[in-house]
């Protein structure tokens, strides 16, 4: 017999009942039923419930196992009675008699216990993380983690990607976010960077004629943790394909998406045709460019019912600046005066003035009419016109914000959202893909005073050199696109500027010279001189998707040895000084940070 184990603990079932077998792993828990002990045997595959009676040889030992304890036991499989089978348990319908137990590792005190997954400190989780790991739900979303990353090569390779690996250390990219920087020691004084995406390596790729690249790419970015954003390194499925339009990206990729998803949504409806929603059309119907379309509510411009009304908060904006919108959040099934007081509430724990809204109800007559503030100002007639617009109905609300809608589409967005998950009107049990195509080529930057990219440089302005030589640089889309999912962008991508003339002309218009741009993109400019072939491509987040996938709240939850909020590795204790050594080696000298002043 092995020396460890005949067996996984989950391998052993009805037809091994009489074999005398070996099983390795952890001890889960020990319960003492009267003097018969029961341990819940654990490794990476499953559980199995050993039994120990007085008279086995192994119950002196199996008296002074603890929880966590690695042990080795060879006993007899016997069946569970009918009464005792565990039908949640892949090994439930057997036990083991053990016969013998070998203790292979004893464990301290746990600074965290595995069994149970209690709620406990992050800190400590971080910090013992190898024990964190042992918990069945982090430990299933790692395995679930490989699986995934699995499928997404099989279907890369199986529609004729090859997969590439670009390199590590690289130069400073502007990719939108801080860049690690790795000091060299034979060239005193000079960097490399961590790449944030391997952005120019593939398109240098596509230059050098290999047609479909795709990476599980690793990627650096220097900043500020959330949620859905781990500091210091993520992974995503990189692509590129060269000859392709937008929506042949489109048409290639919606399919290896949509069948990840149903590959691993257990059953939960995925999206069978993926919506194309501009991204102006997204900001002015969801009050965000990554909308979360299980929420049913669409918001719609209702100007022209206050313009001249009676209620002069809003007829005033409007008359004196022509950028006034007037938009409505409509609620299915929100009317109450007291659901509406609380989103008016609500609005104003967030720094707004209000929330202002009309909700209807069924009069004796049989009539809809509006109540609330806003409905007395401004009529039964436009409060009449307003219903109809929006599809409303008895028993329903709708909520209104005025202003310049650049300035307050995001809290019209948030409202949107706080009203449909208060009304319970989001399906939480499904998956909503849409691309969100048509981005803003530049935006504006307010503290500069100029213009910038809005995403991606590399991206092809649509309409190309003409466009950038005679139209209102903000007024320029891209061949920008974005995949979202469930209100989280998942994939982001572009068709590329591959002419050299059209890269030096849309950096010329954020200020950098001719010569900054060769200097800084040395390696895509010049190999746009010798024959670029029109390309495009996408990054799929994989942290991201696979937190839709298991259901996690945390990109922390689906990722083996993550950072905490503050950027630190409390495992490793990562980062750490430098000794003097290597500083010397690097020539390099540590200063104080200046401090900042009041």
């Amino acid at each position: 017999m092995h020396r460890y184990r005949s067996h996984t603990c989950a391998a052993l079932s009805k037809s091994d009942v009489g074999q005398t077998v070996r099983l390795s792993g952890w001890v889960h828990r020990v319960r003492d039923h009267g003097g018969l002990l029961f341990i819940d045997l654990r490794d990476h595959y499953g559980m199995t419930q050993i039994v120990v009676d007085p008279d086995s040889p192994a119950f002196k030992t199996a008296e002074t196992v603890r929880g966590e304890w690695v042990v080795r036991i060879d006993g007899t499989v016997k069946a569970r009675s009918d009464e005792t089978v565990n039908k949640h348990m892949a090994t439930g319908e057997i036990e083991l008699y053990a016969q013998e137990i070998e203790v292979l590792s004893a464990a301290k005190e746990l600074p965290l216990p595995v069994f149970g997954e209690p709620e406990y400190p992050e800190d400590v989780r971080l910090k013992y993380r190898f024990l964190d790991l042992r918990r069945e739900t982090l430990h299933r979303n790692i395995v679930k983690r490989t699986q995934i990353i699995a499928d997404m090569r099989r279907r890369m390779n199986e529609i004729g990607f090859a997969e590439y690996s670009t390199p590590i250390l690289t130069a400073s990219s502007p990719e939108g976010a801080r860049d690690f920087l790795v000091p060299s020691r034979i060239h005193e004084g000079k960097f490399f960077a961590l790449p944030q995406a391997p952005q120019q390596y593939k398109q240098l790729l596509m230059v050098a004629g290999f047609d479909r690249y795709f990476q599980i790419a690793p990627c650096f970015r220097d900043e500020d943790p959330r949620a859905d954003r781990l500091p210091g390194e993520f992974y995503q499925l990189d692509l590129e394909m060269s000859f392709v339009t937008q929506e042949d990206v489109w048409n290639t990729m919606e399919p290896v998406m949509r069948g990840v998803f149903e590959q691993f949504a257990e059953g939960k409806p995925v999206t069978q045709q993926f919506r194309r929603i501009p991204y102006d059309t997204a900001i002015r119907t969801y009050g965000s460019d990554k909308p979360d379309l299980r929420n049913p509510i669409e918001m719609q411009a209702v100007t022209e019912h206050f313009a001249g009304s009676g209620f002069k908060v809003f007829a005033n904006m409007i008359a004196s600046n022509p950028k006034v919108e007037v938009w409505a959040i409509p609620a299915k099934t929100g009317g109450s005066r007291a659901f509406c007081d609380r989103m008016n509430a609500w609005a104003q724990s967030t720094g707004q003035p209000g929330l202002g809204y009309i909700f209807w109800r069924k009069e004796e007559d049989g009539s809809t009419a509006g109540s609330g503030p806003l409905a007395k100002n401004i009529g039964d007639e436009r409060t009449e016109a307003l219903r109809v617009q929006l599809g409303l109905e008895a028993g329903d609300a709708c909520f209104f914000v005025a202003g310049d809608p650049a300035k307050f589409y995001k809290f019209a967005g948030e409202a949107r959202t706080r009203a449909g998950e208060e009304l319970n009107l989001v399906d939480r049990e499904r998956f909503e893909l849409c691309w969100i195509i048509d981005f803003p080529f530049y935006e504006w930057l307010e503290d500069e005073k100029k213009i910038d990219f809005a995403h991606n440089p590399f991206s092809m302005p649509q309409g190309g050199l003409e466009a950038l030589n005679t139209q209102d640089p903000l007024s320029l889309k891209a061949y920008q696109y974005d995949l979202v999912c469930n209100g989280f962008e998942i994939a982001s991508g572009s068709i590329r500027n591959q002419l050299p003339e059209v890269m030096v002309k849309a950096f010329e218009l954020t200020g950098k010279s001719a010569a900054e741009v060769e200097e800084q993109f040395g390696g895509l400019y010049r190999a746009f001189q010798y024959g670029a072939p029109p390309h495009g491509g996408m990054a799929a987040g994989i942290d991201r998707v696979i937190m839709l996938l298991v259901g996690a709240k945390n990109l922390r939850e689906v990722t083996l040895f993550p950072m905490n909020q503050q950027a630190q590795d409390l495992l490793m204790g990562a980062p750490s000084p430098a000794t003097p050594a290597q500083l010397r080696e690097l020539a390099l000298r540590v200063m104080p940070t200046a401090p900042k002043k009041d």
